[in-house]
């Protein structure tokens, strides 16, 4: 009783750590185990169309009303939901590019990366990422 109160008391003194809003993943034949914020923003914003150290990149967004997406987007990309849409707006204008392809939930996002190679997304971090790969953001 007393080591499963032990192992119940180390684990919510290292959640509030490890925390976090999101989990960021790959469909489970990339190769990759963790990926750089920097590395991950200028996917997501097409400025790079490749993983670090080779592998075309695949970004999947979630719907921009999404709790998942507002965190992504403030942690990794650095910016609201509201200024990334201004970004894309620009892109588009300009005849640049448009934005990553959007979901409606976790499940549809993990089934896209699931069925695209090269795929990256992000999901809840109570999501269930059963067939994909979990990567860790450096």
């Amino acid at each position: 009783m007393a080591a499963v109160a032990a192992c119940l008391l180390s684990l919510t003194s290292t959640a509030p750590l490890a925390a976090q809003d999101f989990k960021v993943i790959v469909n489970s034949a990339n190769p990759i185990s963790d990926i750089p914020a920097a590395a991950l923003s200028k996917i997501f914003l097409k400025e790079a169309a490749a993983f670090p150290g080779g592998g075309s990149a695949t970004p999947v967004d979630q719907g921009k009303s999404s709790p998942v997406r507002a965190a992504f987007s403030k942690r990794i990309i650095g910016r609201p939901v509201s200024a990334v849409d201004t970004y894309w707006q620009q892109q588009i204008f300009s005849g640049k590019d448009v934005p990553p392809a959007a979901k409606a939930s976790d499940d549809d996002v993990i089934a896209f990366v699931k069925s695209t190679p090269g795929a990256v997304g992000y999901v809840s971090a109570a999501a269930s990422t059963a067939g994909v790969k979990v990567v860790d953001v450096k």
